[in-house]
């Protein structure tokens, strides 16, 4: 051996021994159970799941069912245990659908109807009101920063216009800074703190009207789309936390917030220094909606084990398996979202490795946990529904390996602009494995490495990633939950969110490589002496979604 060679083999050792493992390597009788996942198969489920006949696969519908039964009827045939409820596959969720009537939901801005749908939306919350606007660009009281942006304002008996370039779902508007949302479920709303709904609501405000922020105003279509099926949420998730009051919130375009803020001294739209003030315009308004329930479902199953002791613990490998449905006011005559990629491709990568795994002539020395999360495109539903009240010992699994648009690839000479970040027919980004825990970074590194070494690239493994993609797919939930995570994924392209997103159009020796590698790192990660341990906080960037 030579000098350098020598050095080389100390310094690796080192490195290895630092992170208390020795370099991954792969047994030809692993890489043949790998190799049992092939392109045509994943081919042939991913056409059926991204078929027309599924409507988009939407939260809930007949296509996302019809999905669900086709998962759960080949793990039964590949003989895994379900672990959802009651002995089944499923773990059903209950949804509450809050149904808007157009035809009694109605806004009047200084004497001009404006029309349902097109202007305006009903945000939240039901009632009735006609009276003064009062713009504000912030509502938030946080009693001990000494934050009240209603303080000096008269918003009682008033309708109170909010604005602000920033967004937060839950809130309206973003938490004020140095706050997380674990600040405030540490505290008591109302009394501690309270958010712009609920502060407005006890200074005696009769409405809300939300101007939409730039992101939601660029995506009016896509808006409309959301609110024409009607405000719906996992009914159990809201159970026992603190609800905001029914205090009723429209959202209006920038078209409608140009009548409000018509005579302003400043116009909030063009001033970010337009101060909170009293409108020269009225509002009446009227909110009504009705309640219904519909359901959905995770899809769960588990292949047990062989070691006597290891096998209590899992590792969990996921994917959404929804999409976003249909649009009938699409342009074109395509209305059809088919998520190929997203998530047909994760979804159907979990398939191929769940059967890989059923067709070995061993087991793993640890359990695998299978789940297919519903509703990711709602907000994550499924997986914090999952990791809230999981149906297995949650706190047993020892990784998660999500799996969200691994099927598409960037050729050479593409210049199409929106295609820019798509990742080559070699590569794939990866996120999130060195988040929480260093062995788990190690194993997945040196897992590909030491078989197909794709180009495994972490550019957007960093907690000030502007696309915020750690926050856009359901491992987020899992890392919350303090189970380190892995997030493959292909990069956004021309056809994300589109109906465009056909199967035809998907590189499937590209899935075949990732979801073979993929299927290692689990097994790798089953066979480990000890759980990966948890030597890394969550940066604190990462420990809320807005």
């Amino acid at each position: 051996m030579s000098k350098k060679l020598f050095v080389l083999f100390l310094t690796l050792t080192f490195v290895w021994t630092a992170f208390g493992q020795t370099p991954v390597k792969i047994t030809p009788q692993e890489q043949k159970m790998a190799e049992a996942i092939t392109a045509e198969q994943l081919k042939d489920y991913l056409y059926f799941i991204a078929d027309d006949a599924m409507q988009g696969r939407d939260t809930p519908s007949p296509g996302l069912d019809a999905t669900a039964n086709f998962i759960a009827f080949n793990l039964k045939k590949w003989g895994y245990k379900p672990a959802g409820d009651n002995g089944t596959f499923f773990q059903k969720i209950s949804l509450r659908r809050e149904v808007v009537d157009p035809a009694t939901t109605k806004l009047n801005v200084n004497g001009k109807d404006l029309t349902y749908g097109e202007d305006f939306f009903r945000w939240s919350g039901s009632g009735n009101g006609n009276a003064p606007l009062v713009y504000v660009k912030d509502a938030w009281m946080v009693k001990s920063k000494g934050i009240d942006g209603l303080n000096g304002v008269d918003v009682n008996g008033k309708i109170v216009v909010l604005y602000n370039q920033g967004f937060n779902q839950r809130f309206l508007t973003p938490i004020p800074a140095g706050l997380t949302q674990r600040d405030l479920t540490a505290a008591t709303r109302g009394t501690d703190w309270a958010d712009p709904v609920t502060n407005a609501k006890a200074k005696g405000a009769v409405g809300i009207i939300l101007v939409a922020p730039p992101n939601l105003q660029a995506n009016w279509a896509q808006v409309r789309n959301f609110f024409r099926q009607g405000g719906m949420f996992p009914e159990k998730l809201r159970e026992g936390a603190p609800q905001a009051p029914a205090l009723p919130v429209l959202l209006v375009s920038s078209k409608v917030a140009e009548m409000i803020f018509q005579g302003a001294e400043k116009n909030p739209l063009t001033s970010a220094d337009a101060p909170n003030a009293a409108l020269k315009t009225t509002g009446n308004f009227a909110a009504t909606t009705k309640a219904e329930t519909a359901w959905t479902q995770n899809v769960v199953a588990l292949w047990e084990g062989s070691d006597p002791v290891l096998k209590s613990e899992m590792v969990a490998v996921g994917a959404h398996y929804d999409h976003v449905g249909t649009n009938p006011n699409a342009p074109g005559e395509d209305k059809i979202w088919n998520g190929a990629d997203d998530d047909g491709s994760g979804t159907t990568g979990v398939l191929g490795i769940a059967e890989a795994l059923a067709k070995a002539k061993v087991r793993p020395k640890r359990s695998i946990l299978f789940v297919w999360h519903c509703g990711e495109e709602k907000g994550l539903w499924g997986s914090e529904y999952f990791n809230k009240f999981p149906t297995v010992d949650i706190k047993k699994v020892i990784a998660q390996l999500n799996i969200d648009m691994i099927g598409r690839s960037k050729k050479a000479g593409d210049t199409e602009p929106k295609n820019k970040d798509l990742s080559g027919e070699n590569q794939i980004y990866v996120i999130g494995s060195e988040m929480m825990s260093s062995t788990l970074g190690a194993i997945a590194k040196g897992t590909n490495n030491a078989y197909l070494k794709m180009d495994y690239d972490t550019r957007y493994d960093d907690p000030k990633d502007p696309n915020r993609f750690f926050f856009r797919s359901d491992h987020f939930n899992y890392a919350l939950n303090g189970i380190p995570i892995v997030f493959w994924f292909d990069g956004v392209h021309v056809d994300y969110h589109q109906a465009s997103d056909t199967p035809d159009k998907i590189d499937y020796v590209k899935m075949e490589k990732i979801s073979r590698t993929i299927f290692l790192t689990m097994w790798k990660l089953s066979e480990l002496k000890e759980r990966p341990k948890i030597d890394k906080q969550l940066p604190p960037e990462l420990s809320q979604r807005n």
